[in-house]
């Protein structure tokens, strides 16, 4: 808000992107009274800086940091695979150091870092133990849609095609708001090419089409070597990059982030 003196209040930030999905990065010392109306607003891509969501950083007693992540439409998300790992580049970038914890609504995710050269770090984080679900079929409008549910800390409903059709954004919107999950659910369409990759299309809750997931991929790939249709590792290709997602004792993810910019956003 612009005063007499002429002076403007603002809000410091740093855009940070993982193969395409894309977070800003501010210190929780700066949130302002209503969280979800002011991400809507910095996150907005004409009117706004332009992100997929707000990753909000707040002191840790048991980890590094503490991450919450809201949402390019305000509302609040447990999780995200490329968001924590553009949390922990930002971390590297102002203290280096090899081994981060960050909580988020998900529990403790542990990141490694893996390579880093000027303002690109490549991580793999352990993504914690993923919980599967028998395939079931969602009628839609049209059709019937088969999906199995993974969650990854978060909901997501993965669906096996052999193309992706020229309407998958308004089938994948539709399975997301369906009547079924009362809370929304995360939904990935999975084009599986052989047992080592996978070809994604990512449809996410409070924010539409994005260019990757993190999550998104580990679900996937968990979904494909659940049914058999993969071999752990998997090699997740989606319009923004690749990552590896392997699955043991727990499933852990490897990929880029990138530091973007800095700037300050006006109140």
């Amino acid at each position: 808000m612009n005063d007499l003196s002429g002076t403007t209040a603002a809000v410091p930030f740093v855009k940070a992107s993982a193969c395409g999905n894309d977070f800003l990065i501010i210190d929780g010392l700066h949130a302002p009274p209503d969280l979800p109306a002011f991400s809507r607003g910095i996150c907005d891509r004409h009117n706004g800086i332009g992100a997929d969501g707000v990753e909000w950083l707040f002191p840790a007693q048991d980890a590094d940091i503490r991450a919450r992540l809201i949402n390019a439409d305000g509302s609040d998300a447990e999780i995200s695979g490329n968001g924590t790992r553009c949390v922990a580049a930002y971390l590297c970038s102002e203290k280096p150091r090899q081994q981060l914890n960050i909580r988020t609504g998900a529990g403790i995710k542990n990141c490694t870092l893996i390579s880093h050269n000027h303002k690109s770090f490549e991580f793999e984080i352990s993504m914690g133990e993923p919980q599967v679900g028998d395939e079931f079929p969602i009628k839609a409008a049209f059709t019937e849609v088969h999906g199995i549910p993974v969650s990854m800390g978060n909901p997501h409903f993965v669906v096996f095609v052999e193309e992706f059709g020229p309407a998958w954004q308004g089938d994948a919107a539709e399975i997301g708001k369906h009547h079924d999950f009362k809370y929304g659910i995360n939904v990935e369409f999975v084009h599986v090419r052989d047992k080592a990759n996978i070809e994604v299309r990512f449809y996410e809750r409070g924010v539409g089409e994005t260019q990757s997931s993190g999550t998104g991929s580990c679900a996937a790939a968990v979904a494909a070597i659940f049914s058999k249709k993969a071999e752990s590792p998997v090699r997740v290709h989606a319009p923004g990059g690749a990552q590896t997602v392997r699955w043991e004792d727990q499933v852990f993810l490897r990929g880029p982030a990138q530091l973007v910019c800095r700037g300050e956003f006006l109140l």
